[in-house]
């Protein structure tokens, strides 16, 4: 079994901000294969279903986002789910807006999230779906703009956003992570930078 876990802060207040990329990727997958992910088990909201015929948990941490370790590491023990069959999907900072990086494993490059999945799991060889969130122009303060919520403007962009991210999970899970990386990994659309 698979376990996809989105990486975000629980609460109205965060639904839409850049932040809850990770959530929101859940919530497409949940969509599009009939999955509700509404059962609490190890401080996390998880569903359990199928993508394309392979067996999946899918996962939303309500540890907020920077201990999200605390929720995955008892949910992975407790279902016996093997590093390898994990995949944490989160918004990076790092990225510019709409660009998609999948990564079969590495540092948390200054994210507190993954951060403390790398900590709880004692590993770094996690594979994950990197979502690019910066807008392109200085920030006063990074951690404002994660939490704020995303501009009207980009909503739309957003929903196709998500869309591929959804996608770029569900080719890891048929394919593998390599296969994926090689399909999924390209500037985004409108990119010039």
């Amino acid at each position: 079994m698979f376990l996809v876990a989105g990486l975000g802060n629980p609460g109205e207040e965060y639904a839409l901000s850049p932040h809850n990329l990770g959530f929101l990727t859940i919530d497409r997958l949940a969509e599009q294969s009939g999955i509700r992910v509404t059962r609490k088990d190890s401080k996390a909201l998880i569903g359990l279903g199928e993508i394309d015929g392979r067996e999946v948990m899918l996962a939303k941490p309500q540890t907020y986002m920077n201990l999200s370790g605390v929720s995955l590491a008892p949910l992975m023990e407790k279902h016996q789910i093997a590093v390898e069959n994990l995949i944490v999907v989160y918004d990076e900072l790092d990225l510019p807006w709409m660009e998609l990086r999948i990564k079969p494993k590495g540092s948390a490059a200054g994210h507190n999230g993954m951060k403390s999945v790398i900590q709880s799991l004692k590993t770094s060889d996690i594979v994950r779906v990197r979502l690019g969130i910066h807008p392109g122009h200085p920030l006063s303060s990074g951690a404002e703009f994660v939490l704020a919520p995303i501009k009207r403007s980009q909503m739309k962009e957003l929903d196709d956003f998500v869309g591929r991210a959804a996608d770029a999970v569900r080719s890891i899970t048929a394919e593998g992570v390599e296969k994926a990386m090689t399909n999924f990994n390209r500037r985004a659309p409108g990119l010039t930078t």
